[in-house]
């Protein structure tokens, strides 16, 4: 028989922020349970880059995704979550004393809110567009993550894209593999500033080699086994890289799933959330991290930390009906029950 679960508060996405807003409802004195696709909590930042550096959460010069996510999993422990992993929420039901979910793998999950943070949704890498992809991928060639920096030792590296991702790497990865090559088709870099800085500054020392402008052509090999990867101008101009590995980075494949059916207002792939509370046009529903838009809005982690906070006070008053909310500093009220 399928489980069903009462708690105060449902959290949708198991990554940093989904993590984060465990720890603001338990300060509130709200059990949670979270939801999440993948089959471990860290959502993208274990998924994708565990080992990559995080250089704006406050208090930390540098903090790897995976470090993090542990770090966060220590904070929420004292309020004992319950994880469900592996499953997607597939339905949201309106019941009069608050609303029930539907997960895949056969749950039902009664709570008084649902907290959304799912980041990009149901996410993919975007492939590129090169004959005989499927077998360099499978071979192990041709990658969109990188679980282990040390996975890159003494490795050709050529590294595709020109956001955050295909920067951070380059970076990271000049000190470890024989040779890395950047390919973007143009010299402006999506990145943030600094680190585009960097980046251009290890490829004046000859850390870094950039091919620029130039956008992936090909991939030459055994179809299993990369040897090189082809690259063109917008002319027609080829040349080839010799390669142990292409990092394609350019970016993900959104999917909100069965939540795209729920009847929140949406905007190209976000939820819309009113900025001071987080909730959406559904009553009992909140939205933060990088799914969640409104004006002015950043993607950044800290934020979603911050968004994560307003949603749970906004939840609050569903779980304890009229009982007055005093705020208090953490520093001075503790975790409950420590």
């Amino acid at each position: 028989m399928a489980a069903v679960i009462d708690t105060d508060v449902a959290i949708i996405g198991a990554g940093p922020v989904g993590l984060f807003a465990v720890f603001e409802c338990g300060m509130l004195r709200m059990k949670s349970v979270v939801i999440d696709a993948l089959e471990a909590v860290g959502g993208q930042c274990t998924a994708l880059y565990p080992e990559k550096p995080i250089y704006d959460i406050p208090a930390h010069p540098a903090v790897s995704a995976a470090d993090l996510i542990g770090n966060l999993e220590q904070q929420i422990a004292p309020f004992s979550p319950v994880f469900l992993l592996g499953r997607r929420v597939e339905t949201l039901v309106r019941e009069d004393d608050g609303l029930v979910l539907g997960t895949s793998a056969g749950e039902t999950i009664r709570c008084k809110a649902v907290i959304i943070a799912a980041g990009a949704g149901a996410f993919g890498p975007n492939r590129p567009p090169l004959d005989g992809l499927a077998g360099y991928e499978a071979g192990g060639g041709v990658r969109y993550m990188v679980s282990r920096r040390e996975e890159m030792r003494g490795k050709r590296v050529v590294i595709a894209g020109g956001g955050d991702s295909a920067v951070d790497w380059a970076l990271s990865l000049k000190d470890v593999a024989a040779r890395v090559t950047v390919v973007h088709r143009r010299p402006k870099f999506r990145a943030a500033p600094e680190t585009a800085a960097q980046l251009d500054a290890a490829a004046a020392r000859g850390e870094i080699d950039m091919a620029i402008p130039y956008q992936l052509h090909g991939l030459k090999g055994d179809g299993a086994t990369l040897e090189a990867v082809t690259i063109a101008t917008l002319k027609g101009e080829e040349r080839d890289i010799p390669a142990d590995h292409l990092l394609a980075f350019f970016g993900l494949s959104m999917e909100l799933g069965p939540i795209a059916d729920w009847g929140l207002g949406l905007d190209r792939h976000h939820i819309a959330v009113e900025p001071a509370t987080c909730a959406t046009n559904v009553d009992g529903v909140f939205a933060v991290g990088d799914i969640a838009t409104y004006p002015g809005k950043l993607k950044l982690i800290l934020q979603g930390f911050s968004e994560a906070a307003m949603a749970a006070h906004a939840i609050h008053p569903r779980v304890f009906p009229g009982e007055a909310l005093h705020f208090e500093y953490s520093t001075s009220k503790g975790v409950p029950g420590s």
